[in-house]
């Protein structure tokens, strides 16, 4: 054999095993990684893990994202490459954790393509950037059953809640019922036609029918609603109990909730101390000349770690809007109208997290109870904000609700203290809840047992869970018309959100409501911040001094021309001169506060060269300290080796 031959054999072999070796690396490393990310931004929550163990069939994640097309978009969009590769790669930990239950498909829909019109079908959110380039990012998820769920669009601003998002996505696309929302009322917000004898009773007197409220039938688009009797004493086949305005509810109907939340059954509770749209009839209106539109549930949210005092509200200036309480009355500012905007929202919620706008009509106080804290008593309540006011909120306590009507919206505001910390209105609670009833109630007269010989003896205590075995979750509000028509569905504003956001949080699986929020991938580069704040800092007393100088010049500048202006026919030469003299003074100033921005710049732009730099270098400067450090070690080994040789 040639040695050539040989060469050329020896060549393939190597290349064999290059390849054989890369590819055998990549199988391992597949399975082998390490998250070195600060925030772990590629660690699985144990929440995500549960939902992904309960898998007992096969789901496909159809990952669309027109990776061609970003090529030929502007910068704004190739930002969204690199969050693509990292939802690629949390997608793929999601396969990995599957152990085969999860199929991952990354499809590129081209122009005029099969995968193009199926991404189409399935509903997902397009940027068009021709007239035959169309941008998506987009996910799938399917299961064998032919259920089918989308994430129509990634959006940047979601980015700390892309696992939720997606881990919200394979548990619902595997739950294969419509959820059912129980709904107990004092206010008609199913409308008469849920109620046959009211709604007949107003035909005959020719009075006009309660509609069905805007957000009820918003929820028929997605859930079962059911309506539950006002004195409902069991509460059952509920996956989500939405109690509006609970005004003078039994015992029967408190302890019902009571046990229903302690079973694991996640509540939201609105409650008011003053409710605008509860109006009383007018047959009430003539019977009794004071109504109380407030409701309250204290009984059983003290138990969970808050209350809301009676006749005590939530206000702030910064918040306040302007309203009217009175027909023919100017609106004007009102302080227990309330505009909530960005920073009244917890961003750590993905029920408030993306809201930008909420108003709330004479919102309660929410206060955490004394006692509930866990170091105190051993219980495991997590209590967490969802809206709230400025630093500047405050409490304010009106001794009757006739004072809301009777003082003017000036006179409000004028009483008004401001405060030095939020006032919450909101709260998430969580945690094993104890029952507001640990003996029970007893069961009324008229359920005779055979044997039983009288009333005394048929009143029997009920079975009552004293303790819930798992986290209960409920949301508790301090407003009820925030989810009403007449400022839920107004063109501006997140009031439904808010609601339907808080409903389809707990509608999730006990394992979503435990996903944490995960970091930004996108990191910012906080010591080049720091410098460039420092060279900021270093040149801003001398611009602000200029600028003082500049505009102490004009002003001189603006006396001196009110004079040429008001007495032209005595200008003399002094003035003139002074004139010329200031105009100079502005010029010169303002070239030097060039020069100072200059500099400034100058110095940032120095400090990115030399970052540049350092990190080019960085690279082939270690790789020329390791080969010099083995050039070093292989001379003093030959040296060493000549030694013992020559000795020998």
């Amino acid at each position: 054999m040639s040695r050539t031959i040989r060469a050329v054999i020896g060549v393939i072999f190597v290349l064999v095993i290059v390849f054989s070796g890369t590819s055998i690396c990549q199988r391992l490393g597949s399975s082998m990684k390490a998250d070195l990310t600060e925030q772990k931004l590629y660690t699985l929550s144990d929440g995500t893990k549960a939902i992904l163990a309960k898998l007992h069939h096969p789901i496909k994640l159809k990952l669309y994202y027109a990776k061609t097309a970003s090529l030929k978009v502007p910068d704004e969009i190739r930002y969204f490459e690199n969050y693509y590769q990292f939802v690629k790669s949390l997608l793929e930990e999601y396969a990995a954790a599957a152990r085969g239950m999860i199929e991952l498909e990354i499809i590129d829909p081209r122009p005029f393509s099969d995968e193009e019109e199926w991404a189409f079908k399935f509903g997902l959110s397009r940027f068009v950037i021709t007239p035959e380039e169309n941008f998506f990012f987009g996910l799938v998820a399917q299961s064998q059953f032919g259920a089918e769920k989308v994430i129509p669009f990634f959006l940047l601003d979601r980015q700390s809640f892309v696992e939720y998002d997606i881990s919200h996505l394979i548990d619902t696309v595997i739950t294969r019922q419509k959820k059912t929302i129980g709904i107990i009322s004092s206010l008609p917000v199913m409308g008469d036609e849920a109620n046959d004898d009211a709604a007949r009773l107003k035909r005959i007197q020719n009075q006009p029918l309660n509609r069905t409220w805007a957000i009820i039938e918003h929820l028929r688009q997605q859930y079962k609603v059911k309506t539950l009797a006002y004195d409902v004493e069991e509460i059952k086949d509920v996956d989500v109990l939405l109690i509006i305005h609970p005004k003078n509810l039994r015992e029967q109907t408190l302890y019902a909730i009571d046990q229903f939340v302690l079973k694991g059954g996640k509540t939201i509770v609105c409650m008011d101390p003053f409710c605008l749209v509860d109006q009383p009839d007018r047959q009430q209106d003539k019977r009794q000349t004071s109504y109380s539109r407030s409701s309250d549930l204290n009984v059983l949210v003290q138990n969970w770690g808050v209350e809301m005092p009676r006749n005590t509200f939530a206000g702030d200036r910064n918040l306040a809007d302007k309203a009217t309480l009175l027909k023919d009355e100017r609106p004007e500012t009102l302080i227990g109208f309330l505009n909530l905007k960005p920073g009244c929202f917890n961003t750590e919620s993905t029920i408030t997290a993306e809201l930008n706008q909420v108003r709330l009509f004479f919102p309660g106080v929410l206060r955490k109870v004394a006692g509930v804290d866990e170091r105190e008593t051993g219980r495991s309540i997590k209590l967490q904000p969802l809206i709230m006011t400025t630093d500047k909120g405050n409490s304010w306590l009106v001794t009757s609700q006739d004072e809301l009507v009777m003082h003017s919206p000036s006179e409000l505001m004028h009483n008004f203290t401001d405060g030095d910390k939020p006032v919450v209105m909101g709260y998430l609670i969580t945690g094993r809840f104890k029952s507001s009833f640990p003996e029970g109630i007893y069961k009324p007269a008229g359920t005779r047992q055979a044997g039983s010989s009288t009333a005394e003896e048929d009143k029997s205590p009920q079975p009552t869970l004293t303790e819930a075995k798992e986290d209960c979750a409920v949301v508790v509000f301090a407003d009820v018309d925030f989810i009403s028509d007449i400022l839920a569905y107004q063109v501006v504003g997140d009031n439904r959100a808010l609601l339907l956001n808080a409903i389809e949080d707990l509608c999730g699986s006990s394992e979503l409501a435990a996903i944490r929020s995960r970091g930004n991938f996108a990191r910012p580069f906080t010591i080049v911040d720091e410098i460039e704040k420092q060279a900021e800092a270093e040149t801003a007393e001398e611009e602000v001094k200029i600028t003082t100088e500049i505009t102490r010049f004009r002003n001189e500048l603006y006396s001196v021309k009110k004079t040429e202006e008001g007495e032209p026919e005595i200008i003399g030469t002094d003035i003139l001169q002074k004139k010329k003299e200031l105009e100079l003074k502005i010029h010169q100033a303002r070239r030097k506060l060039r020069q100072v921005k200059m500099e400034k710049r100058e110095k940032i732009e120095n400090l990115g060269n030399k970052l540049r730099n350092l990190n080019m270098m960085t690279a082939p400067t270690a790789i020329l300290i390791i080969a010099i450090i083995l050039s070093i070690h292989r001379t003093i080994r030959r040296r060493h080796y000549i030694s013992h040789a020559s000795d020998a």
